[in-house]
């Protein structure tokens, strides 16, 4: 990590959606960094007070703005180095009854953002996808697939190249206890007396915490080639084993009602498609799916040098998959959890 960090030393970050979960997770590895500044772009004015208040440092510039506008974001990025780009809809149904707010935000504005950044010659860009943008079903993850695509035709464009510059994507499955996500309402409803609200027992999710979101964002600064899109491999659980193993933790006697899935919810997740795997490359903890950079001349009728086409992809269903015991055991290595726990 110290190699990493070591990377930043006099430069300038830019977060945008920084005062989100991701932005804060970020401010919390980077604050006792070598970097010059750290730019939180945001269009929450609150929030950025609180976080201005709750870090009292003054590495940090808050910047009120908002990526569908461009010039605000442009503006804003004169002299960044580094980018992360956390700004987005995140909300499943949210997105499924408010599409257009979805393309304006995770389309147009990510489009602004990438823009922007080539404008100002960002020299390392790395954009926050999700595992929903792979077969995608829903308009979250619609939106989120069109903005890799967007990453990907970015890190092409003859700008970004002759400056040396690399933008790339990282994919996420389920950040646990981020803002909106299922841990905390179980909690909550836990703590309320309140039934659990299971969709569907045997729907699984990936486990990521806020911790391997940064190191996953981390890895994709240091390794990418330009397009890249990484991903983690993460073990994963059933939505009925997450509710026991809370229910236990909490020494709750709460019932678990099952509801049905919400609107654009799949049973699983997939973190890398089956045409991805064909050639995506295995580092390790992580995969790497590079971009695919043949042009639109398409002289050879017969390919011969493309990937071979596989039969598997990377999804929640058939990761590593925790029982009752270990996703406990991963629950409690969590700081939010634990918070909550002793607030019983």
């Amino acid at each position: 990590m110290e190699n990493n960090l070591a990377t930043f030393k006099g430069k300038t970050l830019m977060i945008t959606g920084g005062t989100g979960s991701f932005g804060n997770a970020v401010l919390n590895r980077f604050l006792q960094s070598d970097l010059a500044e750290i730019r939180i772009f945001s269009r929450d004015e609150k929030k950025q007070e609180d976080m201005r208040i709750h870090y009292k440092n003054n590495k940090l510039n808050f910047i009120i703005g908002d990526i569908r506008d461009f010039q605000s974001i442009n503006s804003a990025m004169a002299g960044v180095d580094f980018l992360f780009h956390a700004a987005a809809l995140k909300q499943v149904p949210s997105c499924e009854f408010y599409p257009m707010q979805a393309i304006q935000t995770n389309i147009i504005g990510a489009e602004n953002v990438m823009e922007a950044a080539a404008i100002n010659k960002v020299k390392r860009v790395v954009v926050l996808s999700t595992d929903k943008a792979v077969y995608p079903i829903n308009t979250m993850g619609m939106s989120k697939a069109l903005m890799e695509k967007l990453a990907v035709s970015k890190a092409r464009d003859p700008k970004v190249r002759a400056n040396d510059s690399v933008i790339c994507a990282t994919r996420y499955g389920n950040v646990m206890c981020s803002r909106g996500s299922i841990i905390p309402l179980f909690i909550k409803q836990i703590k309320e007396g309140n039934p659990l609200t299971v969709t569907d027992p045997n729907m699984t999710r990936f486990m990521m915490s806020l911790e391997d979101s940064v190191d996953l964002v981390l890895f994709a600064f240091e390794n990418a080639q330009p397009g890249d899109i990484f991903v983690q491999k993460s073990p994963a659980t059933t939505i009925l084993t997450l509710a026991t193993a809370l229910k236990e933790l909490f020494n709750a006697n709460n019932e678990i009602n099952i509801i049905g899935p919400r609107h654009g919810e799949k049973l699983y997740e997939t973190l890398c498609g089956k045409e991805e795997m064909a050639k995506a490359l295995d580092m390790g903890d992580f995969y790497k799916v590079p971009a695919d950079y043949r042009d639109l001349n398409y002289t050879k009728y017969v390919q011969e040098d493309g990937p071979t086409l596989v039969d598997f992809e990377y999804n929640s269903h058939n990761t590593k998959r925790l029982d009752l015991d270990a996703t406990k055991q991963l629950l409690l290595s969590l700081d939010y959890v634990q918070n909550e726990l002793k607030d019983l």
